[in-house]
């Protein structure tokens, strides 16, 4: 990672806390965090995993389409990097992909026909709690990880995961994991929204969340309602 500068790691700190306010959207802040610690890494891809109801790893949000379609796939063959992460609370760090098969067979395969050579994985944790992890994946072997590195993106993580906690413990006293298996009902719907859009439009997915993303934030709503409005109303929706 190349040397990043006070100002600029404060700023995403105080980004980070700013979003976590009064019925945040958190499907968009999830999303947020990919893209940002892939900016401040210089990554070439973040994706993000949370456990549901009974404890399980499900996708919830990815910095680009290859990551997210790799850790869909991750969560289906329940083994690599992130699983590793969430199940031991333990960083995995540097780890190249090329040599990397005996470890996770099936992930590795897809990770390197993907286009990733190196992959790094954080759980979000507090003291022993850990209730998910971050994926992020490199392009090439050689930009490994320092320990300055890995305690920024930890520290980031962390961050998310303690707004996440007292987000549900402060603001309605309801069990966290609820939350989050409505955000992965509502993940379903912005999945078709997204695919509706590329197809209608003939877009990329990529290009059609972030018309959707835009969509929701200028008029004011939460991602979720705006994939709804579109799939309900088709014609009266561009991006």
């Amino acid at each position: 990672m190349s040397t990043v500068s006070a100002e600029r790691l404060s700023k995403i700190f105080v980004e980070v806390a700013d979003t976590l306010v009064d019925d945040f959207d958190l499907l968009d802040f999830l999303h947020m965090l990919t893209v940002r610690t892939a900016d401040l890494v210089g990554a070439s891809a973040v994706g993000l995993l949370l456990a549901d109801q009974r404890g399980r790893l499900q996708f919830m949000a990815a910095s680009d389409e290859r990551a997210r379609i790799l850790e869909i796939f991750q969560v289906q063959a329940s083994e690599g990097p992130c699983f590793d992460a969430f199940h031991t609370g333990e960083p995995v760090l540097n780890a190249d992909l090329q040599s990397a098969g005996d470890r996770w067979p099936d992930f590795t395969r897809h990770a390197l026909a993907a286009g990733f050579r190196s992959v790094h994985a954080f759980p979000m944790r507090v003291r022993r709690e850990v209730i998910g992890a971050l994926n992020v994946f490199g392009n090439t072997v050689g930009g490994n990880f320092d320990d300055a590195d890995v305690h920024v993106v930890q520290a980031l993580t962390d961050v998310a995961t303690i707004g996440l906690l007292q987000e549900r413990a402060i603001r309605r006293g309801e069990v966290l994991t609820e939350q989050l298996q409505g955000a992965l009902n509502s993940r379903i719907v912005i999945e078709q929204a997204k695919g509706a859009i590329a197809q209608a439009h003939g877009v990329s997915v990529d290009a059609a969340f972030t018309a959707l993303r835009g969509h929701a934030r200028r008029s004011n709503r939460k991602l979720t309602d705006a994939a709804q409005d579109m799939l309900t109303d088709p014609g009266s929706w561009a991006p």
